[in-house]
Parts: structure tokens; C-alpha cells; sequence
């Protein structure tokens, strides 16, 4: 088997990945392509019992629950209530209106954990408010896009799950290892939109500070909301609920919150959810069963151990490698999903990490972040086209509006990167 074949099938992917093919027939493509054409004494059976068995882990199956949660929080009235809190804490600020957009998406990234989610939430809910107070519909999108960053770094990000599965490292350490990088995230957009409102004059939505009555009066509506955060922490560390059955019980809650509490979460909406869910949950399988039979193929040709060898050879040390992968994470995720990203490319990166020395802890999250990052950039950002198609916003005004807010996500990226205990502080803490 001749060295330059071996690298056809990763070709392949990104032609076709280019092309803007579908991400999970681009990696079955590859796969099938190696297994018939180059490693032919693979049984191609072998091949669809992996696919089988791809989505029988039982820590992926914590992701369903937690998009639906996600999906509910609009329908039950917690994220209404979380949107008058977090009013309350910032909208005395400059850019009121769009300080509480960036804090609402830190609050309900607890309960949320996707970007998309939140951002088609915030979109529907905040923009047009943002637009009739006077601010820039194009700056009201950037906000919304960079904002809802948060909310995969924030558990129970499902980046987070999906890094856990990969690398076989613990769900409950990854979940707490995000909370810092995605207050650190929360406090540099919340500076640059700080910046763009002086200079813009985007005024405050409040005369005053709250009171701290005010406040607690507020903190008293969104109770059921932090309830819901605390049982997960708690029933996780504590070893009451996995992962997956935090998850469900997140969506117990939240019917009988909707339905029974509030009352604004009516039979004919669980349809709605039911439906949005089964489209995202099923893109999000796709993905990973296909990038699992991508995978054996990565395996089996050793591609993993010879980018080992190559970049061990370059000598660069923790520092350079990590500049590598900051830099070759930004690209790939401004190419290619997100999640498509993250499957290909750390078991391809984290031998290399271990080999170095580097926390696994400390590199998922720099994975994670800089692929949220990717998300907002062209030529192929989703969040960015979502945001832009859902506001009428042009990508051009966009990325204008956009770049102090995408200034502030570097420089968190790049203290994460090079400051770990950010990462491994809380993790350490808990044990």
C-alpha cells in the first residue's frame, strides 16, 4: 500500500465537503472508498456493523435529552423570566438591551448547551426589540451569533458530551472545566459591546442599577430555572444521575414546570418540540455514526500515528503545538459543522497532546472554543448564516458589525490556551 493512497480517502472528504455534500455521506464516502478500493482485505461487513454499533455508546445518548431541553426552555416561560433576570443585572449598562443578550445566552447555556438553539431563540425573541430601540440590525445579529458561542462551553454543552465520548475522558470533569471559559467568554463580549454602544450611543434600557430587592424579586421568578442547574450539578457530582438520566430528568422538569407551574407549555407545543428535536438529534447522529466509520479508516491506515510522528518531529513544544491547533482548528471550523470537526480531528490531535504533556481537560476545551469560534466566520460559519438568514442581514454588514465582538472571542481563546488552570481549576476542585 503505497503511502499517498492512504491519504486519498481524507481528500476525498474535504473535496466533497467542499462541494457542500451532505457531512455524514462525505465521511461514509471516504470510508467505503478506502475499504473497497485500497484496504481490501477489510470485510466491507465489518464496516456496517461499526455503524452500528457507533451510536450504542451510552454517554451520546445524553445528547437527545439535553437539545430537547433546549428546545422546551422557550415554550415553558423560563427563558422569558431568565430574559427579565439578566435585565436586571445589566441593562443599566451601555447597550443595555444587548448586554442582557450576551448574559441571557451565559444563563441559559446551563440549560441549553447549543449554539444553534440559542441563537434561533435570541434571534426570534431579542432582535427585533434590539432593532425598535434603535440599534443596528446587523450589530443585533452579531450579538446574538457571538453570544451564543456560550452556550456550547457552558454544560451541558453538547461539544462537551461529544469530546467526552471521543477521547474517553470524564463527562462530569468536561462539564465543569466549561464553566470559567465561558464566563471569561460572557465578560469580553459584554467589554466589547461596552466599547461599540459608547461609541455608537446605545443607551442604556434601565435609568438606574436594580435594587438588590429588585433583584432577589427577579431571582424568585426564575427559581425553577436554577433549580434545574443546581439538581444537574449536585445529581452528577454526587453520582445520583448519570449524564443521560440528568438529562432526562432536565426534561421532566421542564413539562411539569411549563405545564403545571407556568402554564404556558400546552400539549400541541410538545409536538413542535418533538419535531425540532427529532431534526437535530438526527443531524447530530448522522454525524457521529458516519464519523465513526470515518474513524476506522483513520485507524487502520495509522493516519493518527503519522501525524504524531510529523508534528513530534517539528519539535514546536506544548506552546507551538498548541498555536497548530488554534490555527488549524479556526480554519477547519469556518469549512465544516462543528461537530464534523471535532470528530475528525481529535483523534487525529490528541495523541499528540497526550504525548506532550498537555491535560486532556485543558485540550478538549481549547478544541471546543476554537470550533465555536469557526462558527461565526465565513465562508461556511452555520451560526453566522443562521443569525444573518433569520435577522435579513447581509454577511458583509454582519462581519462589520461583528468584529469587535469576535476581537474579544480571540483573546479569550488565547487565554484559555495559554493559561490552563482555567480549565483544570474546578475540575481539581470537585475531586
Amino acid at each position: 500500500m503505497s503511502s499517498i493512497s492512504i491519504w486519498l480517502p481524507l481528500i476525498l472528504v474535504f473535496v466533497l465537503l467542499a462541494i457542500r455534500i451532505p457531512v455524514c455521506m462525505a465521511f461514509l464516502s471516504g470510508a467505503i472508498f478506502y475499504f473497497t478500493f485500497i484496504a481490501t482485505e477489510m470485510p466491507l461487513n465489518m464496516v456496517l456493523a461499526k455503524m452500528v454499533s457507533a451510536g450504542m455508546n451510552m454517554n451520546l445518548m445524553a445528547i437527545p435529552f439535553f437539545i430537547t431541553v433546549g428546545l422546551m426552555m422557550n415554550y415553558t416561560g423560563i427563558t422569558s423570566r431568565m430574559m427579565k433576570f439578566a435585565d436586571l443585572l445589566v441593562g443599566h449598562m451601555w447597550g443595555g438591551l444587548a448586554q442582557v443578550n450576551v448574559l441571557l445566552s451565559t444563563l441559559m447555556g446551563g440549560l441549553c448547551g447549543s449554539s444553534n438553539a440559542d441563537a434561533a431563540m435570541q434571534c426570534k425573541m431579542l432582535v427585533p426589540e434590539m432593532e425598535r430601540r434603535g440599534f443596528n440590525r446587523a450589530f443585533s445579529a452579531g450579538v446574538t451569533a457571538t453570544s451564543a458561542l456560550i452556550s456550547p462551553m457552558i454544560p451541558p454543552g453538547v461539544m462537551l458530551i461529544l469530546y467526552a465520548s471521543i477521547t474517553e475522558n470524564s463527562v462530569l470533569d468536561m462539564f465543569m472545566a466549561g464553566y470559567l471559559p465561558g464566563i471569561l467568554m460572557c465578560i469580553m463580549l459584554m467589554l466589547a459591546v461596552n466599547y461599540v454602544s459608547h461609541r455608537d450611543g446605545y443607551k442604556p434600557t434601565r435609568e438606574k442599577r436594580a435594587s438588590f430587592k429588585e433583584i432577589l424579586h427577579g431571582l424568585v421568578e426564575c427559581f425553577w430555572a436554577v433549580v434545574m442547574i443546581i439538581a444537574l450539578i449536585v445529581g452528577l457530582r454526587s453520582g445520583i444521575v448519570t449524564a443521560t438520566e440528568g438529562g432526562a430528568v432536565l426534561c421532566v422538569l421542564c413539562l411539569i414546570v411549563g405545564m403545571f407551574i407556568y402554564r404556558e407549555l400546552h400539549w400541541k407545543d410538545l409536538i413542535v418540540i418533538a419535531k425540532e428535536a427529532f431534526v437535530s438529534v438526527a443531524n447530530v447522529f448522522g454525524i457521529i455514526i458516519s464519523a465513526t466509520v470515518f474513524g476506522l479508516y483513520l485507524t487502520y491506515a495509522q493516519i493518527p500515528q503519522r501525524i504524531t510522528q510529523i508534528i513530534l518531529g517539528m519539535n514546536t513544544g506544548r506552546i507551538g503545538f498548541l498555536l497548530i491547533v488554534n490555527v488549524m482548528l479556526l480554519i477547519m471550523g469556518m469549512l465544516i459543522d462543528s461537530s464534523a470537526v471535532l470528530m475528525i480531528a481529535v483523534p487525529l490531535l490528541y495523541p499528540v497532546a497526550m504525548q506532550l504533556g498537555i491535560n486532556p481537560i485543558h485540550f478538549g476545551i481549547v478544541c471546543i472554543l476554537n470550533l465555536s469560534i469557526g462558527a461565526i466566520t465565513p465562508p461556511f460559519g452555520a451560526t453566522m448564516y443562521q443569525c444573518c438568514n433569520l435577522c435579513h442581514v447581509e454577511i458583509p454588514d454582519f462581519l462589520k458589525q461583528n468584529k469587535e465582538q469576535l476581537a474579544g472571542l480571540l483573546v479569550s481563546l488565547l487565554i484559555v490556551t495559554f493559561v490552563p488552570p482555567i480549565t483544570t481549576f474546578l475540575p481539581a476542585l470537585m475531586k
